[in-house]
C-alpha cells in the first residue's frame, strides 16, 4: 500500500524547546506526524526504537552531539537524516554528510523550506518503493547490473560480489541516478536538481561528498576511480563497463 503524507512519521532531535514546538505544530498542520526528542542522549535508543520515517537532527545538543548520533545510528537505521546547523562552515557540513546525514539545512529554519525538504526526500524513497509496477509495465527498469555490482531501485540496496553494500539513503539515490544514467556525463547541477529539487547554487560541495563516499564502497579506486568518473568541469560519468 502506498504511504501517504499522514502517515509519514518524523522524530525532531532538537534543544530549543519553543523552535522545536513551533516546527512540530507546523508539520503537523500540513500532515505529518511528528515526535521531538530535546536532549542527545535518549536520542540514539528512541531512533532504534521508533524507526521513524525522517529523522530531523540538531548539530549542537547537549548529551551528546547531532554528528555523533549520526554516526551511531546508521549501521541500524536507514532512513533519510536532515542535519540542523547553525554554523556557516562548510567542514561542518561536509562532516554531517560524512557521518552519514543526507541533508542539511541552516538556521534559523524557515518551516516550508523543511516541510518542503522532507516531502521532497520521503517522497524519492516511497517512489523507488512502487518501482515494481513500473518493471511489470516495462516502463523503467528496477535491477541494474554492472558485472559484479548490482543496484536494486525497489529494495532499495546495492551488492557487490553478493555482498549487501551499506548506504544511506541519500548515497542510494545518488548512486541509482549515476547507475540509470551510465554513459551520460551527469552535471552537478543535474544531480543536484534532481536529488534535492533545488536549484544548485554553484558551491555546495554535498554531492562531491557523496560520490567520495560511494567509491570505495562499490570498490572503485578513490584515487584513479573507474567506476564513478569525475569530468573535469562538467560533473560524474558512471561507466557502463569498469
Amino acid at each position: 500500500m502506498e504511504q501517504t503524507n499522514e502517515s509519514w512519521r518524523i522524530l525532531i532531535v532538537e534543544d530549543d524547546e519553543r523552535l522545536a514546538e513551533l516546527t512540530r505544530e507546523y508539520l503537523e498542520s500540513n500532515g505529518l506526524t511528528v515526535s521531538l526528542e530535546t536532549h542527545g542522549g535518549p536520542a540514539v535508543e528512541r531512533i532504534r526504537n521508533e524507526q521513524p520515517d525522517l529523522v530531523v537532527l540538531d548539530l549542537m545538543l547537549p548529551g551528546e552531539d547531532g554528528l555523533s548520533i549520526c554516526r551511531r545510528v546508521r549501521p541500524f537505521y536507514s532512513g533519510p537524516i536532515i542535519m540542523l546547523t547553525a554554523r556557516t562552515d562548510d567542514l561542518d557540513q561536509v562532516l554531517g554528510l560524512e557521518m552519514g546525514a543526507d541533508d542539511y539545512i541552516g538556521k534559523p529554519v524557515k518551516p516550508r523550506v523543511l516541510l518542503a525538504r522532507i516531502r521532497a526526500m520521503l517522497r524519492r524513497v516511497t517512489e523507488a518503493g512502487q518501482g515494481s509496477a513500473d518493471e511489470a509495465s516495462g516502463e523503467e527498469p528496477v535491477r541494474l547490473q554492472f558485472n559484479d555490482l548490482v543496484v536494486d531501485r525497489s529494495m532499495r540496496e546495492a551488492w557487490l560480489s553478493d555482498e549487501s553494500i551499506d548506504l544511506t539513503s541519500a548515497e542510494f539515490d545518488l548512486l541509482w541516478l549515476l547507475a540509470s544514467n551510465a554513459g551520460r556525463v551527469l552535471s552537478r547541477e543535474e544531480i543536484f536538481t534532481a536529488l534535492r529539487g533545488i536549484e544548485y547554487d554553484g558551491q555546495d560541495r554535498s554531492i562531491d561528498v557523496r560520490v567520495s563516499r560511494i567509491r570505495p564502497k562499490i570498490g572503485d579506486d578513490p584515487i584513479h576511480p573507474r567506476r564513478i568518473k569525475t569530468v573535469r568541469s562538467k560533473g560524474y560519468l558512471f561507466v557502463k563497463e569498469a
